[in-house]
């Protein structure tokens, strides 16, 4: 058995089989995947039921559709980014939009 060094970094993704959000966690974990590639050491998805759609770094919860609602990409990014790789930049993920200053 192998052991995880302590910087480890594992994901998970537990989404609701009821209600068929498999598509939605899978398509999640490739877009962690691809933009975490050296960063993440495992990323999983478990299934659940009773609606649930939870995103965990290291067993803490960074988004809960319950409390937050379907996550976009870019904040669970920034959210995954912040505890794992601080540094990182996420390209045009980080730009905050603009308000309108039009006169």
């Amino acid at each position: 058995m192998t052991e995880l060094s302590s910087d480890a970094r594992r994901v998970e993704i537990e989404y609701c089989t009821q209600c068929r959000w498999l598509p939605r966690a899978a398509w999640l974990a490739q877009e962690l995947l691809t933009t975490f590639e050296t960063e993440l050491t495992e990323l999983a998805l478990k299934p659940g039921k009773g609606g649930i759609f939870v995103v965990r770094v290291d067993d803490e919860v960074v988004w809960d559709r319950r409390e937050q609602g379907f996550p976009e990409p870019t904040a669970v990014k920034q959210a995954v980014r912040d505890r794992v790789a601080p540094g990182k930049s996420l390209g045009h993920s980080d730009k905050v939009p603009q308000e309108d200053v039009s006169p």
